[in-house]
């Protein structure tokens, strides 16, 4: 439960729901304290944790029948994942006849590696063995998941819905985020997003480094911590572009910092969907997006997709169109329309939660 694009959308969701009607405790597998902890305990959460999957599967797999055996209270397991390697959860519910079990899918990314081969090999074909309900943030991500076993009519797409007032945007917060920054009269190119893989946080470097050739007061904004920034650092130091890039690191507030920017890079080489390009688009940013994304996060006419094929120049052109100030827009209604707004999301949630649950 650390500030990750699906852990944001459910802690999105439970401020939202009617806790008085609908609790969520949380079962983990890391051992560390998490980024949200406190908070869930403050909404009247419980944490559970047992080990990790991998490389202990069968401990792993005790641990979950385990608790399950012993919490015979839980009517609902919503289970938020990116592979069928997680389904071992799934899998103990159901053995405890726990009467809902959801299987929730954040990644277009098929498993390419001989563990998730050997579950998806394996487990895609009787998936409704253990599943009652498929969800998924966009209907790439459905497919990846469930393939041809589940029939599209049995898939809800469960927008990544954001707390939209939060994140329109406001001259105010811009002002005083990029004083802070020491970027007040900089061309600030912006990104949010964990340092993995998938974001393609290299390829980013080499883009900006386009951009700087061309534009020497431009500034490279990075909010968000992962086991790759370290690497990162090195490449942003090795090209002399130190002084040029902020690593932000993470941060409780996002909005701020989208406020503080001029135009959105999003590279990604997969995603689920893509929550920061919602956020920055109700923060009436121009944003630049790779082709690999879901088209589901066009939500507004403030978003472009460029193919990942493209040269590291091309990228940066289109982000230069908009080095000249531009007038942010206020899209809330856009936003609302698209149907991402948490407090729908929640409530159609909550009620699905609650039908016929016992």
């Amino acid at each position: 439960m650390n500030m990750g694009g699906q852990e944001t959308f459910i802690m999105n969701v439970y401020r939202n729901i009617d806790r008085s009607k609908v609790q969520f405790d949380f079962l983990i597998n890391v051992k560390e304290k998490s980024d949200y902890e406190d908070e869930i305990i403050s909404l009247g959460g419980i944490i559970h944790r047992i080990p990790r999957r991998f490389p202990n599967y069968f401990q792993h797999l005790q641990h979950a029948n385990d608790f399950f055996k012993s919490n015979k209270r839980y009517k609902i397991v919503h289970q938020h994942t990116n592979s069928l390697t997680a389904i071992s959860t799934a899998i103990c519910a159901k053995k405890a006849e726990v009467s809902k079990i959801i299987y929730h899918c954040h990644s277009s990314k098929a498993d390419k590696g001989v563990i998730g081969r050997l579950f998806n090999f394996y487990y895609k074909p009787q998936i409704k063995k253990y599943i009652t309900h498929y969800f998924a943030c966009s209907e790439k991500a459905a497919k990846n998941l469930f393939g041809t076993h589940v029939s599209e009519k049995e898939i809800r797409i469960i927008p990544n819905a954001i707390e939209i007032e939060k994140f329109v945007y406001d001259y105010k917060k811009r002002e005083q985020k990029r004083k802070q920054l020491e970027v007040e009269n900089k061309f600030v190119v912006g990104h949010v997003g964990r340092f993995t893989e998938a974001k393609n946080h290299a390829f980013l470097i080499e883009i900006f480094e386009q951009i700087y050739s061309q534009n020497k007061n431009a500034i490279l904004l990075l909010v968000g911590d992962g086991k790759l920034r370290d690497s990162i650092e090195e490449k942003v130091n090795a090209k002399g572009l130190r002084d040029n890039v902020i690593f932000a690191g993470l941060q409780a507030d996002i909005s701020e910092f989208l406020c503080a920017m001029d135009v959105f890079l999003f590279p990604s080489l997969w995603e689920g969907l893509g929550i920061a390009l919602i956020e920055a688009q109700t923060s009436g940013l121009h944003c630049i997006a790779s082709d690999a994304i879901p088209k589901e996060t066009k939500v507004t006419e403030l978003i472009e997709y460029v193919s990942l094929g493209d040269y590291a120049r091309f990228w940066a052109e289109r982000a230069l169109e908009y080095g000249d100030n531009y007038k942010r827009e206020n899209m809330r209604s856009e936003i609302m329309k698209a149907g991402y707004d948490i407090k729908e999301t929640a409530m159609q949630l909550q009620n699905f939660y609650l039908e016929n649950q016992f």
